[in-house]
């Protein structure tokens, strides 16, 4: 049967986000000779990004001339060139014109307030001569009416194709076919629809299938995305080896399946493990949110937040928030969430009764707690000090009591701080809910934080201000290490966060400004070796 679906591979675009585009010269080859070679339509070679210099290893370039360099040599059999322009990233000056360039077609990308400069940009590229493609970003955004604007702008200038592009993997088949059968109804019959989709509910190869299906008895070509082995950005793409394949043995389309193969085996395998796109947690929480993947990162990377908490902050984003990431917005979503006020009077007054007259010996999660253990035994035996450990209860340690800050420690501890109920008390800040009962204290939460921190709850801090205010004025600590980006920061590598690697020198930094202003207030004294500057 003969189809009017065609196909293009977008690896060397889409897969780029996980590289930063550094393929390698010989992988950018030997991904173009394959594709070329299984007969796929098209083949994006990348984008065009003025703001990038030229990288015979990158699949970015800052000009149409600068793609000459690696691909214009090379036999493209019967498989058009294009690349891509997020649009205002590449002026027209950068653009050859099409018979003077090695790309037959360019693909526009803009998000929806964008649509009329960037129609008129289409426009441009067309009286070029270069087949053209118009790409609409996070489609999911889209009214009915705005979509039905963008349409009226699609046919003025009749670009090739226009295509529902699922930025962040949302759509269901439902919706699908939805903004299909709106593109299809009233685009002008000359210019195909496209789709390209993310993988984020695992619908992506699903839904191109659907979508073909559904297509198979209209005029118009319909132009589906896919990449090898799905290599796309965060939860990638449909995987282009299995829709060549559909298209073989559903509609006889000539592609050689066997050829991507190889090209996966030798070029994107050893990517894949160094890489590791796909389906993930963050993937589905963004998409089952509706929002952008950024916002999710952005929360789970503070690692005090359950998933359960990070969906609830998600659910608070509202209108083009959603899709638009603003890193200010999103930070005091989380304030808010974690600003539970609570009269904590009674709290601290409990406190001082508990700790009146008694030393006390924090423990922080740091290695030195296992090496320099001894230290530790010898001054517990010499001074029966109150023993406080944060966020997680030691092993071979007997406390007295577990300070609570963080949400995930809670929960990752919470079968041992069941079966010690009776024994250890328990202080929590007001952003954390006991799974059953109540904590022994429960202390204001945003009383303890600092906004203008890089780590805005940091626990160790936040447990001395609470021993300073319950009139505590002699403190031991031990096992609050700091934070290094060339060794292992926790006496247990389950607790091992990625973001002190980062952010570690930041961190000591804002404790060695902290600890001194504390320290002229109450005695402190490290038992265990630390980065922080005496007091």
């Amino acid at each position: 049967m003969e189809s009017n679906v065609v196909l293009l591979d977008c690896t060397l675009r889409d897969g780029g986000y996980n590289n930063d585009w550094c393929f390698g010269h010989d992988t950018l080859i030997g991904v173009f000779e394959r594709i070329v070679s299984a007969g796929v339509d098209f083949l994006e070679v990348g984008f065009l990004d003025q703001r990038r210099p030229f990288d015979p290893d990158r699949s970015i370039f800052p000009d149409t001339a600068s793609v000459a360099k690696v691909f214009g040599g090379l036999d493209r059999g019967r498989t058009k060139l294009v690349g891509m322009i997020d649009f205002g990233t590449c002026d027209i000056s950068h653009v050859q014109p099409r018979a003077e360039s090695c790309l037959d077609g360019i693909r526009v990308i803009f998000k929806k307030h964008l649509r009329e400069p960037a129609m008129a940009f289409c426009r441009q590229l067309k009286d070029m001569g270069y087949i053209v493609f118009s790409q609409l970003v996070s489609i999911t955004s889209y009214t009915d009416d705005e979509l039905m604007d963008l349409i009226r702008l699609v046919n003025d200038v009749k670009p090739h194709a226009v295509s529902i592009v699922d930025t962040y993997g949302l759509l269901h088949k439902g919706n699908l076919f939805h903004y299909y059968e709106m593109l299809d109804r009233h685009v002008d019959r000359g210019v195909a629809v496209g789709y390209h989709s993310h993988n984020n509910f695992q619908l992506a190869y699903a839904n191109s299938i659907e979508l073909i299906n559904r297509h198979r008895d209209r005029s118009r070509t319909l132009l589906c995305d896919g990449s090898l082995f799905g290599m796309g950005k965060g939860a990638g793409n449909a995987p282009i080896e299995l829709l060549c394949m559909y298209m073989r043995d559903n509609f006889g389309k000539d592609y050689h399946v066997s050829q991507l193969l190889e090209a996966i085996d030798a070029n994107i395998v050893p990517l894949y493990a160094k890489y590791h796109w796909g389906y993930s947690l963050k993937a589905f929480v963004a998409a089952s949110n509706d929002c952008h993947p950024n916002y999710v990162s952005y929360l789970v990377d503070k690692k005090t937040l359950s998933i359960k908490s990070v969906n609830e902050i998600l659910s608070r984003l509202q209108g083009d928030k959603k899709l638009l990431y603003d890193k200010d917005y999103i930070e005091q979503l989380y304030v808010d969430y974690q600003r539970h006020g609570c009269d904590d009077s009674a709290a601290y007054e409990g406190l001082r009764c508990l700790l009146n007259g008694r030393n006390v010996l924090v423990l922080g999660p740091g290695k030195t707690i296992v090496d320099e253990r001894s230290s530790i035994v010898e001054h517990i035996a010499a001074k029966n000090p109150f023993v406080i450990s944060i966020n997680y209860i030691p092993d071979g340690f007997s406390v007295d009591a577990v300070f609570l800050t963080n949400s995930k420690r809670y929960n990752q501890q919470v079968s041992a701080i069941t079966a010690n109920a009776a024994s250890i008390k328990l202080i929590a800040t007001s952003n954390l809910t006991r799974t059953k009962g109540d904590f022994d204290f429960t202390l204001d939460y945003e009383s303890l934080v600092d906004r203008s921190a890089v780590f805005m709850d940091n626990s160790f801090i936040m447990m001395l201000k609470v021993l300073l205010k319950a009139g505590v004025r002699d403190v031991a600590l031990a096992g609050f290490d700091g934070y290094s980006s060339d060794r292992e920061n926790y006496y247990a590598s389950k607790m091992e966060y990625d973001f002190v690697k980062r952010l570690g020198s930041e961190i000591n930094s804002y404790v060695d400004k902290v600890l001194p202003e504390l320290g002229r207030r109450m005695s402190l004294k490290f038992l265990t070796t630390t980065v922080y500057r005496a007091i």
